[in-house]
């Protein structure tokens, strides 16, 4: 098979399955966008269509992309998300997401990495479909329909912690829940092939959690990189040598070897962004006349760890309009990043921004005035769909390390913090952070 053979990334993501043909260099040469929806029932419920977002999604990605001379397939997705399925993959239950209130535990928040929030949703959706053939994560239900088997990668799988215990499906968890293991989704490990898609030689890789496949091929790999994955969650990353624990924070593995990253995800990004973009206008703002975003408007993840935890706008007088109102938001946006970063005590010396968001020029300028660092914005928007395309390749034997994936990184552009912004924003982000309460710098 030829390195210069082309590998397809599947991205399943809050808003759209995303999906890129790359070839050996990352250079994408295909990209394509299938837009489903968000469903919001209830203020603290957050779901898809399950069969219109993780099962004709991806079909419909890989369709108009037109590559069937591709050579593997990936699909990654959020975590986590879980609906039942009947005999024949199709799901028929709400598409439970990450943040759900069906995911949270009586005992209230917890703010450890692994809070067995996929237990939960397994305990909901037994209940509404008991006995169904399967209770899939979105990645399982994609595999299904691409290759005819419910699939997961181990890196998905073991955010499910204690539902997966590392190894297994556990069937005391299974059964507390009123479910067996044999209703969950086969594990296999990510980058190999687990496959192949129907009525094709193309492989089938087992994919990763979409943050772990951003990371990949982002280049946040040196102390001091800030890795900010600018999607409808707002993810935060400090690149780290050392572990180090902060209350409030998470400290994983890192993608590159022998370093470390500290950080989560928050709230604060597209979608509460998307949110005050319906409310509000467009236009010129004075840096001195903006108004104070506490931007929880579903509760907050890192580092606060508050799911009852509301939006305010603070500070609100008559010469503010929708153009500050809008720029408050990204700007609240920021300071969310510089409270990660300031937490973290790991001295930053530039963000990598990464996602769909990056093409929101507003949203990179704010990020930089906010922290005052300069914002490198990566050349590839679809960064989850690309990092997948590589661990495609390696399925199919044209790459032996995820190290290697670190060559795909690229920079579009990099954007620099404004002076005459410096002063105010400063002001603000010290409101933003009393407006905050919790963990702070």
């Amino acid at each position: 098979m030829s390195a210069k053979a082309v590998t397809i990334g599947i991205d399943i993501g809050t808003t759209a399955v995303k999906a890129v043909a790359a070839d050996e260099d990352g250079q994408v040469a295909a990209r394509v966008r299938i837009p489903h929806r968000l469903r919001v029932p209830a203020p603290d419920q957050f779901e898809h269509d399950a069969d219109e977002a993780w099962r004709r999604g991806p079909l419909a990605a890989l369709a108009e992309l037109r590559r069937p001379d591709a050579a593997a397939v990936a699909v990654t997705a959020m975590v986590p998300s879980l609906t039942a399925v009947d005999d024949e993959g199709r799901p028929l239950t709400p598409g439970l997401l990450y943040g759900d209130v069906r995911g949270r535990r009586d005992a209230g928040p917890d703010t450890t990495f692994l809070s067995g929030e996929a237990e939960e949703f397994l305990r909901w959706t037994v209940g509404e479909a008991p006995g169904a053939h399967g209770y899939w994560p979105a990645a399982a239900v994609a595999n299904h329909v691409l290759a005819g088997e419910a699939i997961i990668d181990n890196s998905t799988a073991s955010t499910a912690y204690p539902l997966f215990d590392g190894e297994r499906w556990s069937e005391s968890v299974c059964a507390e829940c009123g479910t067996n293991p044999a209703a969950m989704p086969r594990v296999e490990t990510t980058g190999v092939a687990v496959g192949r898609l129907r009525d094709s030689d193309t492989v089938l890789a087992a994919g990763a959690v979409d943050a772990v496949c951003e990371q990949i091929v982002a280049g946040a790999d040196q102390d001091g990189d800030v890795l900010v994955l600018c999607g409808t969650t707002l993810i935060v990353w400090v690149t780290i040598s050392e572990f180090r624990e902060v209350p409030g924070l998470w400290t994983l593995p890192h993608t590159a070897a022998g370093k470390l990253q500290i950080g989560g995800p928050s709230n604060a990004g597209g979608l509460f962004l998307g949110w005050v973009d319906r409310l509000v206008g467009n236009g010129d703002v004075d840096p001195g006349r903006v108004p104070v975003w506490s931007p929880y408007l579903r509760g907050e993840r890192v580092p606060l760890h508050d799911p009852d935890r509301r939006g305010v706008l603070d500070g609100l007088n008559l010469t503010h309009d929708g153009a500050s109102v809008r720029r408050a938001a990204y700007e609240a946006s920021g300071f969310v990043v510089r409270q990660i970063v300031e937490m973290s005590g790991a001295r930053a010396t530039r963000i990598v921004a990464t996602g769909g968001g990056t093409r929101v020029a507003p949203w990179m300028q704010a990020i930089a005035d906010a922290t005052g660092l300069p914002v490198s914005v990566s050349g590839v928007a679809e960064g989850a769909a690309l990092g997948a395309a590589f661990l495609a390749r390696m399925a199919a034997g044209l790459e032996t390390a995820v190290g290697d994936a670190a060559r795909w990184a690229s920079v579009d552009r990099i954007v620099e913090p404004d002076p005459a912004w410096t002063d105010p924003v400063e002001d603000r982000y010290a409101r933003f952070l009393e407006l905050a309460g919790g963990p702070s710098a």
